[in-house]
C-alpha cells in the first residue's frame, strides 16, 4: 500500500512538473509553418477550399500552411498519414464525406479509425456533386444521358477522385436509379477526373460542383444537374436529378479540418476558433460562395457530432449499393 502510495505521488509529482512546459508550448503556439495534408491532388477542392483562408490564417497565427497533397484511396491515404502525425499542433487533415462520412462503412480494413484518430477542428462548408459530360457530348439533359446508357449500358463508364469519395458513390448510385450497371473508373483526385470526361475517356461524372465550374463556363465540360435534392442556391439554374426522373437521390459532399485525437485540446479549440470567425466573415463567404461551396461553419464538438450523424446517415446507402473496399 505504501509503495502504491509513492508512486502515485511520484506520478502527480511528474505531472504537475510537466504542465507548466505544456502549457508554454501550447501558449507559443504556432512557432513554425503548420502542415495541411489534402487527400486529392492540387487543385481540387480541399487545396482551394484552404487556399482561400490561408492568408487570413497566416495573419492570425503568424505562421504560414504547408499544403502536403496525398492523393489515393478516396482520401484516405491522407487521412491515415496525419493520424499517424504527431497530436503536436502542427499536422492537420483536410477531411470530407469520402473519409469521415463514407469511408468508416465502406473501407472494411482500416487500420485506424477515422472518428477516433482524427476528430473534428472545423467544417467548413458544403456543396452539391453536380452531373458532367464532354463540352461537346449529344447528350444534352440527363433524360437524354439516361436514355443514352439504357440503350448502351457498355459505354456507361464514369470516372471519380477515387475509391470512397462521393463521386464514387454518387456514379454507383446514379446507375442504381435508374437499372444500369456503371462502370467506374477511378482516378487519383478530381482534377484528373475531370480531365478524363473532358478527353472522352469516361462518359460522364458526378463530381464536385466547384472543380468542374470553370471548364464548364469555357465550354469544356457541360452540367445538366445537381446531385442535390433541390437545385443549389450557388447554380439555380440547374434542375437536380430528381427533376429529371431520377428518383431518391440527395447527396451533398462537405468538408472539414480535423487533427490528429493527441492534438491539445487548446489548440484545437484556437484553430476552430479561428477557422469559425473567417467564415462568418462577409469577404471570405462570399468568396467560398463564387467557388461554388456554401459555408457552412461548425467548432471543434459540433464538427463531431455531424460526422458521427453522417455515418449513421451514409451506412446504409453504402450497404445498399453494394460497394466495399477490403
Amino acid at each position: 500500500m505504501l509503495q502504491r502510495r509513492a508512486a502515485l505521488r511520484c506520478a502527480l509529482t511528474l505531472s504537475a512538473l510537466a504542465l507548466p512546459g505544456l502549457a508554454r508550448a501550447q501558449a507559443g503556439w504556432p512557432e513554425r509553418p503548420l502542415r495541411f495534408v489534402i487527400g486529392g491532388s492540387a487543385g481540387g477542392v480541399s487545396d482551394i477550399l484552404v487556399r482561400i483562408l490561408e492568408g487570413r490564417l497566416r495573419e492570425k497565427l503568424g505562421q504560414p500552411l504547408v499544403l502536403d497533397p496525398r492523393p489515393g484511396a478516396g482520401g484516405m491515404v491522407g487521412a491515415e498519414n496525419v493520424a499517424r502525425s504527431p497530436g503536436d499542433g502542427y499536422n492537420f487533415y483536410i477531411n470530407h464525406i469520402a473519409s469521415h462520412g463514407i469511408g468508416p462503412t465502406l473501407y472494411k480494413r482500416l487500420s485506424f479509425d477515422p472518428l477516433k484518430d482524427l476528430p473534428g477542428v472545423a467544417r467548413l462548408a458544403a456543396m452539391p456533386n453536380v452531373l458532367i459530360v464532354k463540352g461537346d457530348s449529344p447528350h444534352r439533359s440527363v433524360k437524354e444521358l439516361v436514355a443514352y446508357i439504357r440503350a448502351n449500358p457498355e459505354k456507361a463508364t464514369f470516372s471519380s477522385a477515387g475509391t470512397g469519395t462521393s463521386s464514387h458513390l454518387s456514379g454507383v448510385l446514379f446507375g442504381l436509379r435508374i437499372g444500369v450497371e456503371t462502370t467506374h473508373v477511378p482516378y487519383r483526385g478530381t482534377a484528373p477526373s475531370m480531365s478524363a470526361v473532358m478527353n472522352g475517356e469516361v462518359l460522364f461524372a458526378i463530381d464536385n460542383a466547384p472543380a468542374s465550374r470553370q471548364q464548364v463556363l469555357a465550354g469544356m465540360l457541360r452540367a445538366l444537374a445537381v446531385s442535390t435534392a433541390q437545385r443549389a442556391a450557388t447554380m439555380p439554374e440547374l434542375p437536380s436529378l430528381q427533376e429529371e426522373g431520377v428518383p431518391d437521390f440527395d447527396v451533398a459532399s462537405w468538408y472539414g479540418i480535423t487533427a490528429p485525437a493527441a492534438t491539445p485540446r487548446p489548440i484545437i479549440e484556437r484553430m476552430g476558433a479561428e477557422l469559425v470567425s473567417a467564415l462568418k466573415d462577409p469577404g471570405f463567404a462570399q468568396r467560398y460562395r463564387e467557388f461554388g461551396a456554401e459555408p457552412l461553419p461548425l467548432g471543434p464538438a459540433e464538427y463531431d457530432a455531424f460526422m458521427r450523424a453522417e455515418v449513421a446517415k451514409w451506412a446504409p446507402v453504402v450497404r445498399a449499393s453494394g460497394a466495399s473496399v477490403e
